[in-house]
């Protein structure tokens, strides 16, 4: 579900998905998602193959935060295909 909007509905997150600040683009998903080992393994690899210290730092806390979300350094369609198999 993309998003435009600022306003995220309770019980969704932000989700900014690409592989770069270029090609990013936001998302709101259900905070669900978290809990589900598909949404999981993607944030994973992100972590792998990008690490904590990268320009676009994956990390939850931002989550919380107004306005802000979590970064998921993938191409789009890996982040569709995903989150298409979550019910």
């Amino acid at each position: 579900m993309q998003s435009k909007s600022s306003s995220i509905p309770r019980g969704f997150m932000a989700v900014y998905v690409g592989e770069n600040d270029d090609t990013k683009k936001r998302y709101v998903v259900p905070v669900s998602y978290l809990n589900q080992p598909l949404f999981q393994k993607l944030l994973s690899k992100s972590e792998e193959e990008f690490g904590y210290d990268h320009p676009m730092q994956m990390c939850l806390v931002h989550v919380a935060r107004a306005g802000t979300g979590l970064t998921i350094l993938c191409h789009e369609s890996l982040f569709f295909i995903d989150t298409s198999q979550i019910r």
